[in-house]
């Protein structure tokens, strides 16, 4: 992994170390008065057709503001924290080759300087991968020429980790990565932090009645996990539990997928990546809200010993499900994770999953369908927009509540009769799961939210600003921003 490493100056820019420096401008079309501060910059810029719209980049020749290569990126007109954080992003992200960088904002952008932290860690993380000739590494050390706080470097820092955590993760190749492979790469990734963890083998799954878990991952030779992290710090008047869909590879099961389908199902454990990655941050931030992830870890593989369509699964809960589609594990999974959760009592619960192709077809693949009751949805959305992670209300019909009623068990998994919306039918199940807030058996379901992020998890298009193609460590910033949101809360 290349992240690299942040920090602040108050020295003029670009500092005496750097081998490469970026300005980041608002819009000059109309005026040149932020570049007022750099000799002769406008005219390079002009000699080029630059006017700063949102993200354009352009090396430029300066020789008198600067000895070293610089580069200029555009925030556009009427700049935001998001359009600032996207051209640092797209701006580090594509200036290769050099070990240090200086980073400065331009008149009239001082105020996004926390953005900008941002967008250099998040834009600077490259996955390694496995070329023989890799490509020009990104910066390993960024400036920031910016008033701002040790607590803000700090943040932007930990942020960025979280997300380069994410993205590292779902791409390594699922021959190196078997469930138990990904739970010791979850321990490993909060060693030194105050976090309890707890791995649940075969054995123990089987011991605790984990049916859902231990049904989907009866099918591969590599048998599954259940990783439960803990962050308990002194203090903290909320609790947030975190539900990760862990698959680590799907081929569906004997539902099995087509070929192309089958393409980036590496990608399947996403979910539990993000519960890892927004856990280990809030840790690193010392937020004082108390956090616990459920990761759900198993493959999905077909075999003589693979679950059937018609086989009953009995869950954590005692519930009984039968399984209609086995391509439709991952609600399978989550299930028991939920009834665990619930069973400490926390203040709400978010799950996160690659879970349904309906999401894709209903969002595209930039929002994450967000389901749950309206008041933890609308306080989550909230969260999602104060970073700027695209997300979308999705509805929980009543209606589609029949569909779910089997024959001869509780629940059915999936609607074969009828495919569409999916997305809902899946959080309608899910709902199912959810515990009360205390052992009374007329206390209110604990508050929750379902995070389909199948669409957003991944991006095959074009770059833009710090997002590449592959995965993109969606709502790890948004479950950050919700913890920090629940504290305030809390305390108010």
């Amino acid at each position: 992994m290349t992240l690299p490493a942040l920090s602040r100056t108050t020295d003029p820019f670009p500092g005496s170390a750097a081998d490469a420096a970026v300005l980041v401008v608002p819009d000059i079309s109309d005026s040149i008065d932020s570049l007022a501060a750099y000799p002769g910059l406008a005219e390079s810029l002009a000699a080029v057709g630059f006017t700063g719209a949102a993200s354009a980049f352009a090396r430029v020749y300066a020789p008198d503001v600067t000895s070293v290569p610089l580069a200029v990126v555009g925030a556009g007109a009427s700049p935001t924290a998001a359009a600032v954080r996207n051209a640092v992003g797209a701006a580090l992200r594509t200036l290769t080759g050099f070990e240090t960088v200086s980073l400065s904002l331009a008149s009239g952008l001082e105020g996004f300087a926390d953005a900008a932290a941002e967008g250099a860690v998040l834009g600077g993380h490259r996955f390694d991968g496995y070329k023989a000739d890799p490509p020009k590494a990104r910066a390993r050390n960024v400036v920031l020429h910016a008033d701002i706080s040790d607590e803000s470097i700090s943040r932007a820092n930990a942020v960025g980790a979280a997300v380069a955590l994410v993205k590292d993760l779902v791409n390594v190749p699922a021959e190196w990565q078997s469930p138990a492979q990904l739970a010791q790469s979850a321990a490993d990734s909060v060693d030194g932090l105050d976090v309890s963890v707890e791995i649940f083998d075969e054995k123990a799954l089987a011991e605790q009645g984990f049916g859902g878990i231990l049904g989907v991952g009866q099918g591969s030779d590599r048998p599954p996990r259940l990783v439960r992290l803990d962050y308990s710090p002194a203090g903290a008047l909320r609790h947030i539990a975190l539900v990760g869909k862990g698959i680590t590879f799907d081929t569906g099961g004997l539902s099995l997928k087509p070929a192309a389908s089958m393409v980036g199902m590496k990608f399947d454990m996403a979910g539990a990546a993000t519960a890892l990655a927004a856990l280990r941050a809030v840790a690193a931030l010392r937020v004082p809200v108390r956090m616990t992830a459920w990761l759900c870890i198993t493959d999905n593989m077909p075999s003589g010993r693979a679950i059937r369509p018609g086989d009953i699964l009995r869950m954590l809960d005692d519930t009984t499900v039968e399984v209609t589609n086995t391509d439709a594990e991952g609600r399978l999974v989550l299930a028991d994770g939920l009834v665990a959760a619930s069973r400490e009592h926390p203040d709400v619960i978010i799950d996160v999953a690659t879970l349904t192709g309906a999401i894709v077809a209903a969002l595209g693949h930039r929002h994450t369908g967000v389901f749950g009751d309206d008041a933890t949805v609308a306080e989550f959305l909230a969260a999602a927009d104060a970073v700027d992670e695209p997300a979308w209300h999705m509805p929980l019909p009543a209606y589609l509540e029949d569909a779910m009623d089997s024959p001869i068990a509780d629940l059915q998994n999936a609607n074969m009769g009828d495919r569409m919306g999916g997305a809902s039918y899946a959080g309608l199940f899910l709902q199912r799961f959810i515990g009360r807030t205390s052992d009374a058996d007329d206390a209110p379901r604990i508050p929750w939210v379902h995070l389909d992020i199948a669409g957003s998890s991944e991006h095959n298009g074009a770059p833009y600003g710090f997002i590449e193609k592959g995965p993109t460590g969606a709502m790890v910033r948004s479950i950050i921003a919700f913890a920090d949101a629940s504290h305030q809360e809390a305390r108010s």
